[in-house]
């Protein structure tokens, strides 16, 4: 503050010694178009984990050799046109990916949509919409309307819905400061929203947010529909300046989970399931940010039916060999894709991620390390990551995943043993 006022001087002393000055607003009004989006071209490397599970399910018919090579290229829009009180809003992601198997493309818009404002205290949106429900790093309970994160990758962009949501938002003197309503409606058919549930159903969702003593609290509910039904509560806030806490929990009813039983059939059952997470993010003196939750899955599988299925990829494995039969492994597959197959489909994980921003005074270079562990098996993702945007528009990353653990263990099982991948991308 002490140079602020000599500063002033000087700015006022040069604007009069002028010959001419002028003050255009047209130059700081916001422009009714809005455009840009990212390039990104990314080249990995994954080193195969041959008694794995997931790489026997998936490389039954032929034998691949011990690494995976793949190169992607992806190019994301982002375009918002604005005139009165309506604005479109366009998120549209385009994918090339070609590996040593195979070559496939993505086109699509992750967002689509028109809002409404013509109050600063509502807002209506109507079309494909991202929402992001819940306070958590790694994952979200709460997140009833929107597709789960990759833990891996927290910060990528994901796909939206097909919904119509509204936002009513008050403020206030108190306690109570803030209070924000959002109901949602989210209709599921054959052609849209196909993904979300069983079809023909308009499913309804709510969250009320309160901000409270400096405390962001969230109520959230699904009714019954293409779900089951469902409710929660998360919550954030700041201890200090340094040190921020949040946590979620989420209840499900009559939850539907297909697992292997005897013989290596797919039943069903129905149970009630109950999920939460407590994490805290922590700023240090010298930059080094540290991210901590513990998360405890309750729609997730146990240890026990974990092993189920692992043993039924190798009864499938042994029936192929001898037979020619792929029968089991069928069954195997299919209850990869009812659950077995997602990033952590298992009950109790830990995520700890520390990064360090500018060590050494290297400016612009941000290290990192991210461990996932799986607090039933002990078994563990480890994610070493480097990245350094020095260059104008231009992200470089260079990032190496390691997993762990025995046999029969989440990560021990899963195809790729390491990974390593460089990710380039512009900005415009």
């Amino acid at each position: 503050m002490k140079h602020a006022l000599p500063l002033l001087v000087c700015l006022l002393s040069a604007c009069a010694g002028a010959e001419e000055f002028s003050f255009d607003a047209t130059e700081f009004e916001k422009k009714p178009f809005e455009f840009g989006g990212t390039l990104e071209f990314k080249p990995d490397r994954a080193w195969l984990n041959r008694d794995g599970a997931f790489y026997k399910l998936n490389f039954y018919k032929h034998q691949e050799p011990d690494t995976l090579d793949r190169n992607t290229g992806t190019l994301k829009l982002n375009g918002k046109y604005t005139q009165g009180i309506a604005s479109v809003n366009l998120r549209a992601d385009m994918e090339v990916r070609r590996d040593n198997l195979s070559s496939g493309n993505i086109r699509r818009f992750d967002e689509a949509y028109v809002s409404f404002k013509p109050d600063p205290g509502f807002t209506l949106d109507a079309g494909k919409v991202a929402l992001k429900w819940g306070k958590g790093y790694a994952w979200n309970p709460v997140g009833f309307v929107e597709r789960p994160k990759d833990p891996n990758d927290v910060e990528l962009a994901r796909e939206g819905y097909t919904m119509v949501a509204a936002d009513f938002i008050r403020n206030f003197d108190g306690d109570l400061k803030t209070v924000a309503f959002t109901p949602v409606l989210l209709p599921v058919g054959s052609q849209v929203n196909a993904d979300f549930g069983k079809p023909n159903h308009l499913n309804a969702a709510a969250k009320l947010y309160l901000l409270y003593r400096d405390t962001d609290i969230d109520f959230t509910w699904m009714g019954n529909g293409s779900r089951t039904p469902r409710f929660g509560v998360d919550f954030s806030r700041n201890l200090s300046s340094a040190l921020e806490v949040h946590g979620e929990w989420a209840h499900i009813r009559d939850l539907e989970q297909r697992i292997v039983g005897a013989g290596g059939a797919l039943t069903s059952g129905r149970r009630n399931a109950t999920s939460a997470l407590l994490g805290l993010r922590y700023l240090t003196e010298q930059d080094t940010t540290y991210i901590l939750e513990v998360y405890r899955n309750g729609a997730g599988y146990t240890e026990q039916q974990a092993s189920d299925f692992y043993r039924l990829v190798d009864s499938g494995i042994a029936q192929f060999e001898t037979t020619g039969s792929a029968a089991l492994l069928q069954s195997a597959q299919a209850a990869s894709l009812s659950g077995y197959g997602k990033a952590n489909p298992m009950q109790r994980y830990l995520y700890l991620r520390a990064s360090q921003k500018e060590p050494f005074d290297i400016v612009y270079f941000t290290p990192s390390l991210t461990l996932i562990a799986n607090l039933d098996d002990h078994s563990t993702s480890l994610t070493q990551e480097l990245l350094y945007t020095g260059v104008t528009n231009l992200d470089l990353r260079l990032r190496a995943t390691w997993l762990a653990g025995r046999a029969g263990s989440e990560f021990g099982e899963k195809q790729n043993a390491r990974k390593l991948e460089l990710m380039m991308r512009y900005y415009f």
